[in-house]
């Protein structure tokens, strides 16, 4: 199956480089570019792509916006958004997972691992390798915030023991093989009850869950252990 790739940056340069890159590979072709935010909604509903590379700072409309309308749209549920990312704005990174893109590189990623990225958010999994996660978490999710209230908290009385633990330790940047590890189960067990946490607690994918983690006070505030 080939994946239909948008690409939304106002580098006319780097939408080009991503086009060769990515047009050379056999299951994957750029169906739309856009210049800003506001095109890239536009080219999106008009393209219905797999998955859209998605700069974040750009003129005329930025990524965030563009990442929330996307994934907000009942016309594209079945589009995922890979954010482009420095990591230094570290603002930006956290209001992009809350707006519900699936998944995070760095501009500075080599062409293998952006072809990665792109085949494991095309493919339903949230981009939060270990190293992606880390840098969120690490400057930002992580750092002392308000202790989450009642409500909030409340979210999770839906889950489990073990979906609670396996959340907790998703939360921290731990990947399924690390997590099933920990437990003596197997990764396929791990993801089963991440995708049950996903599902009752009403979450788009593994981004928003761990988002969610350190809303509602399940991973405490701080650098994490």
């Amino acid at each position: 199956m080939t994946i239909r790739v948008l690409l939304a940056d106002d580098q006319a340069l780097l939408r080009g480089a991503f086009r060769m890159l990515i047009d050379a590979e056999e299951d994957m072709e750029v169906v739309g570019e856009a210049s800003n935010g506001r095109e890239a909604v536009e080219c999106a509903l008009a393209t219905r792509p797999d998955l859209v590379l998605m700069d974040i700072r750009m003129p005329g409309g930025d990524g965030l916006a563009a990442t929330a309308e996307i994934c907000g749209s009942e016309e594209l549920a079945g589009t995922r958004v890979l954010i482009l990312t420095t990591f230094e704005i570290d603002e930006y990174v956290a209001s992009a997972l809350r707006a519900g893109a699936d998944g995070f590189l760095g501009k500075g990623a080599a062409p293998a691992e952006l072809l990665a990225a792109v085949r494991t958010v095309a493919a339903g999994d949230a981009l939060l390798s270990p190293a992606a996660t880390r840098a969120v978490i690490d400057r930002f999710l992580a750092r002392p915030g308000p202790v989450a209230e009642p409500a909030a908290a409340a979210r999770l009385d839906v889950l489990t023991a073990r979906e609670r633990e396996v959340m907790a330790l998703a939360a921290t940047g731990l990947a399924n093989e690390e997590i099933a590890a920990r437990f003596v189960v197997s990764p396929f067990t791990v993801r089963t009850h991440i995708h049950r946490a996903m599902a009752k607690l009403d979450v788009r994918d593994r981004a928003q869950l761990v988002a969610l983690a350190y809303q509602c006070g399940l991973v405490p505030p701080g650098p994490p252990a």
